[in-house]
């Protein structure tokens, strides 16, 4: 019997009043869902936040899931639908303020964009992920660290599987730039797709 089948077993099992099998679903996904929340979202407890969240939506969804898909697939478009949404309200959340010595609020400037650490070659690949843009990063996370098939992460992300392929090309050609792997390194095809998209 295949793990899918085995977690659609599970499904069946819950539905039919067994909430062992939901604890056997969670124990079995929970440290994959965590680890794709915290490459998307580049923050550990916010990823676990996410993660349970995304468990949570589960446990209240799981009636209605058809099984058309996979249950992981359907499980990570769970927890990326999650991720989007703690990226959003962190979007929406008021900028602090800062008090000075003499007790008196005000607003901070703008931050400053220090980008010494990318010049030098030292950031390491989650904080070079982080600066990869959302929808690319979902994508080659989805893709290189959950190691998953395009038709798969196109359901997932309910785009078509040559805009997945678009997003992780894009996704990979930002995170060798955030690495500062110049082009000399990178695949023949990845320089080729990169001087064919400027003017």
């Amino acid at each position: 019997m295949t793990e899918a089948e085995r977690d659609e077993e599970l499904v069946r099992r819950f539905r039919a009043g067994e909430a062992e099998a939901f604890t056997r679903l969670v124990e079995r996904h929970q440290q994959r869902v965590f680890r794709l929340c915290l490459r998307v979202l580049s923050d550990r407890e916010a990823a676990a936040d996410v993660a349970q969240d995304t468990f949570i939506t589960v446990l209240r969804k799981l009636d209605g899931f058809r099984g058309d898909a996979a249950f992981t697939t359907w499980l990570h478009r769970v927890a990326v639908n999650a991720c989007y949404d703690e990226l959003r309200r962190r979007r929406r959340r008021p900028a602090l303020h800062v008090v000075d010595d003499e007790g008196r609020d005000h607003e901070p400037g703008p931050t400053i964009d220090d980008r010494a650490e990318e010049v030098a070659g030292t950031l390491d690949a989650a904080a070079a992920l982080a600066t990869v843009a959302e929808e690319f990063r979902t994508a080659v996370v989805l893709a290189d660290v959950q190691d998953l098939p395009y038709d798969e992460i196109a359901r997932i992300l309910d785009v078509p599987v040559g805009t997945v392929k678009s997003r992780v090309h894009r996704g990979r050609l930002a995170l060798a730039d955030a690495l500062g792997i110049s082009d000399d390194h990178r695949e023949p095809d990845a320089r080729s797709a990169a001087s064919e998209q400027e003017p």
